[in-house]
């Protein structure tokens, strides 16, 4: 492969605990930025309560808002990773800000009618102690298409811990082979979904 069949990602870590403290959902975050590693995609992570992302459903907030710099960075890269803890059986406050900043791309159209993110692809890590993840990635896939982003099949990796019990995923002793699984069909699929995009661009709207 060329170079010019590297691609690009961010991961969008929406715990509600911001650096230093651990986090699940940064561990599943990196974990699937390494497996988009093997399929030629550089990545970062940034961490949403690291920044003061301001609510609304605009690009830009005024003063003290943090969304623009990191708009601009998704919209340098090809896959986007949304990944978010469930918080009482749904995506934490974080993931539904950031959803509701994506609204926003609904009217930054090109003269063709196409949003900023048409051609991109997104990706979901979920994490929590009960269940809930199928019922949390179907809220995220819903809301990531509906903004403009297409989703690979297998688009999803988490892991939910025994219910009524405790445990993070951060405090697994290891990765668990089914998540491991998982997260590579989700790397594999959504990197060849956002090459064929890129060379095969969707047909304009309307």
């Amino acid at each position: 492969m060329s170079d010019e069949d590297e691609l690009r990602a961010l991961a969008l870590v929406c715990t509600l605990k911001p650096s230093p403290a651990r986090s699940s959902s940064q561990l599943l975050a990196e974990q699937v930025l390494q497996a988009l590693g093997e399929h030629r995609v550089t990545g970062e992570v940034v961490r949403i309560a690291d920044h003061d992302v301001k609510p609304g459903v605009v690009t830009d907030a005024g003063d003290g808002d943090a969304w623009p710099r990191i708009r601009a960075r998704m919209l340098a890269a090809d896959i986007l990773i949304l990944s978010t803890p469930i918080w009482l059986g749904h995506p934490c406050s974080v993931a539904q800000r950031v959803l509701e900043r994506l609204d926003a791309e609904l009217s930054e159209t090109d003269d063709q009618g196409r949003m900023a993110t048409s051609g991109k692809v997104a990706a979901v890590a979920v994490v929590g102690n009960e269940d809930g993840a199928h019922k949390v990635s179907a809220d995220l896939y819903q809301g990531l298409n509906d903004v403009g982003f297409s989703l690979a099949p297998g688009a999803v990796a988490y892991w939910v811990g025994e219910a009524m019990h405790g445990t993070d995923y951060q405090d697994l002793d290891a990765t668990p082979d089914p998540v491991a699984t998982a997260t590579a069909t989700l790397a594999a699929n959504t990197a060849h979904l956002a090459r064929v995009l890129r060379g095969a661009p969707y047909p304009p709207s309307g």
